[in-house]
């Protein structure tokens, strides 16, 4: 949920520097992801890097290793573990873990061990938010269409849609899965992909690459030290500007950087523009001061999930909350009026 996202739905922003933040796919965003600093620093090694859609976004692997045939044959395995990962977790692949469990009945699903640890980090956020932030949302989410919706969900609908969500509903014995709640759905889009790049990035760190980039859809996770010394270098969206703006700077280390922001997708109906940051409670999108948050954490699944539950929060319990998780190593929170807030130990540059 990059948002503050190496372009979020993003991509690679240029000007030698990653950026974060999600943007609505398109041929001209793939195009910007040609050129970037991701060799800088890597010169010495052999490079293999492709832009690939999945997860309905646009995602972008660098891999640095010894020889060519190394890295080529190391990204197609990553490539290879996305689409594996992505056949666990989608809401809308038939045949999918969650499709499986979502269209059970109120059955009992075995699943796979991947979906049962994302499954018990999804209850811990949504435990962690006060349930402002919870997996079972499927059923609401299923009523939105930020894409070019041309009105709003009937409220029979809505009412219906909040009634099924409460993360109690989910049953977990062994590898088997139960929804007390037939109606219920879950829906793992707020920390999908920061699962994802942590397996990913475990996934190279066992191999004998030197360094990599992982961009799915502006959720970034980066590995490996540079060159004497330098830090990775990634740009923050600036969520009043153009889709190629930056805000500022942040240098890291080997760490995720992941943003989340309102602007992702959202549409306009009779003037009112609605985001997609939906409510549980509610059903409507969420309503905060904040207009994105981006968090570097050497955990990817939890600045995803913590952007996510950041942007259900007005900016105090927001700052609160991300400063008292030992996760967080630092945190940029921007806010409707144009203010900037930074959290913690980060580089960041203005």
């Amino acid at each position: 949920m990059l948002a503050l996202s190496l372009a979020s739905f993003g991509c690679v922003k240029f000007e030698r520097a990653y950026s974060s933040g999600r943007y609505a796919n398109s041929q001209r965003r793939l195009e910007r992801t040609t050129e970037s600093e991701s060799a800088d620093g890597f010169e010495q090694y052999a490079t293999a890097s492709d832009i690939r859609f999945f997860l309905d976004t646009l995602c972008n692997i660098t891999i640095f290793a010894s020889n060519a045939g190394k890295a080529n044959e190391l990204l197609t395995k990553t490539f290879e573990l996305l689409a594996h990962y992505e056949s666990l977790f989608s809401i809308t692949i038939e045949g999918s873990d969650i499709w499986r469990i979502n269209h059970a009945g109120g059955l009992p699903v075995a699943v796979s061990t991947e979906t049962i640890e994302l499954l018990e980090a999804g209850i811990k956020y949504s435990k962690l938010s006060s349930r402002k932030f919870d997996i079972t949302i499927g059923r609401l989410t299923r009523l939105w269409d930020f894409s070019g919706q041309s009105s709003l969900p009937d409220e029979l609908s809505l009412s219906q849609a909040i009634a099924s969500v409460g993360y109690k509903n989910i049953v977990i014995d062994g590898e088997t899965v139960t929804l007390t709640n037939p109606y219920t759905w879950i829906d793992l889009g707020g920390i999908a992909k920061g699962f994802m790049l942590d397996r990913l990035a475990g996934f190279l760190r066992s191999t004998e690459i030197y360094g990599a980039v992982i961009d799915l859809g502006g959720d970034i996770i980066v590995i490996g030290e540079r060159e004497a010394g330098r830090k990775w270098r990634l740009g923050v969206r600036n969520p009043f500007g153009s889709e190629y703006g930056l805000i500022g700077i942040i240098k890291t280390s080997e760490a995720s950087v992941i943003t989340s922001g309102i602007y992702e997708r959202q549409f306009e109906y009779e003037g009112v523009s609605y985001h997609h940051i939906l409510d549980p409670s509610t059903g409507m999108p969420a309503r905060s001061d904040i207009v994105s948050a981006t968090v570097v954490s050497e955990s990817a699944l939890a600045a995803d999930a913590l952007t996510s539950i950041a942007l259900h929060l007005y900016s105090d319990d927001a700052y609160e909350l991300l400063r008292s998780m030992p996760e967080v190593i630092g945190a940029i929170l921007v806010l409707q009026d144009g203010r900037i807030i930074e959290i913690g130990n980060i580089d960041f540059t203005q």
